[in-house]
């Protein structure tokens, strides 16, 4: 199984960018679908998640300015980033979660700069 990111890139504080995450040699859907990001220095931390029912999650910093989405038949999520932030400067990646497999699945990470 292999996760792809795309989407990164550099940005202007109060752009937008739309990180891709798509999945090959899966068989099936995943439980949860979820955006991480590690700031340098800074410990990974859960971004968004989404359930393959479409439930969301979101953190505090990034409520109201992210969203997250998904299209299950192709095993495809997606970040949404509106009103980017110097702080949103990360990289960021993708996790799948499969209950059936008891286990999770890292993308390669791409990386968001926000900068003027």
């Amino acid at each position: 199984v292999q996760l792809q990111a795309s989407g990164g890139g550099s940005v202007q504080p109060g752009g937008s960018l739309r990180l891709s995450c798509e999945a090959s040699g899966y068989t099936g859907s995943f439980n949860f679908m979820a955006w991480y990001r590690q700031a340098p220095g800074k410990k990974r931390e859960q971004v968004a998640m989404i359930a393959s029912g479409g439930s969301t999650l979101y953190a505090d910093s990034v409520s109201g300015r992210f969203t997250i989405s998904r299209v299950l038949a192709k095993n495809a999520w997606y970040l949404q980033m509106n009103s980017l932030k110097p702080e949103d400067t990360a990289v960021y990646y993708c996790k799948a979660e499969s209950v059936r497999e008891n286990r999770d699945y890292w993308g390669q990470g791409t990386l968001v700069t926000v900068s003027s």
